[in-house]
């Protein structure tokens, strides 16, 4: 859908204001096709237990867990086993910097980013979301996350067009971000070598200088916690787009051993977001009117 949109209604003969407008009708669309029919299937399975069963099935498939750690664990793998240029080619699949421009560390740095940025987006967003408005929460919150990532881009093409996808996204990770930033703080008291005093520190004095107003905090956690520097300037498409550090001080020479421990901080802080909704799910029963 996002797709054919994109098609029929980003014209480039027309001007920048009507592409943004037609660009602000197109995420209308999404959201209210994504939200109208998932509020039906809620609707149409009703409130029992089964029909419980079957949501969580469902929405089981909105988070990427599994996916995102297979993808950043390839990236280790293929180091220790068969080196850069593996490295490289594995780290492709989940950052879109030039992979020919990394050297060793920064394979690692990037793949420990892409991580920390995507537990976010991936993980905490969707499950936070579909806490407060059920599957069609959830659901509209992917779709809004796809589009964003489909046309939300700086482009010729999408400066206009992808301007309201681009900032709704913007608009609805902002507290997933931060709650992601903290379990990662968190994390690191399950993880030998990890460091919450630092972590913490380095959210409140990097996070906000990112580029990107809630990739920086999620990636100053893992930075701090870790000890590394990361973020800073990257080659995109050849072009060098200038960022701050995250972890301004730390070591830039990351290791496939970093990233595996930045996989077990991720896997803590899984655990920890669990921990937490399930409490708060917990509580709201017990509270609930009967």
């Amino acid at each position: 859908m996002i797709g054919w949109l994109d098609k029929k209604l980003n014209q480039t003969n027309q001007s920048f204001a009507r592409r943004k407008m037609m660009g602000v009708a197109a995420l209308f669309v999404i959201l209210g096709s994504v939200v109208f029919v998932t509020l039906g299937i809620s609707w149409a399975l009703g409130t029992s237990l089964l029909a419980l069963a079957i949501l969580s099935v469902i929405a089981s498939s909105l988070t990427a867990q599994k996916s995102l750690e297979d993808h950043v664990l390839a990236v280790a793998n293929a180091l220790d086993a068969e080196g850069l240029a593996a490295g490289r080619k594995a780290v492709s699949m989940i950052v879109g910097r030039d992979p020919d421009q990394l050297d060793e560390p920064a394979v690692c740095r990037a793949a420990i980013e892409s991580l920390a940025e995507n537990f976010s987006d991936g993980i905490t967003a969707p499950a936070l979301w579909l806490g407060i408005g059920g599957l069609a929460g959830g659901a509209g919150y992917k779709a809004a996350n796809t589009a964003d990532s489909m046309i939300g881009h700086r482009s010729e093409r999408h400066e206009a067009f992808g301007w309201a996808a681009a900032r709704f996204d913007d608009l609805i990770n902002l507290p997933a971000s931060r709650l992601t930033a903290l379990l990662f703080v968190l994390a690191c008291f399950f993880v030998p070598g990890a460091s919450a005093k630092n972590a913490w520190k380095t959210v409140w004095r990097d996070a906000k200088k990112h580029r990107s107003p809630n990739a920086g905090w999620p990636e100053a956690a893992m930075a701090g916690a870790l000890g590394l520097a990361l973020a800073g300037p990257r080659v995109y498409g050849g072009t060098l787009v200038p960022d701050h550090f995250m972890g301004a001080g730390g070591r830039r020479e990351a290791t496939a051993t970093d990233i595996r421990k930045a996989l077990k901080l991720a896997r803590f802080a899984d655990i920890l977001m669990i921990a937490l909704f399930g409490l708060l799910a917990i509580t709201g029963l017990l509270i609930a009117p009967a």
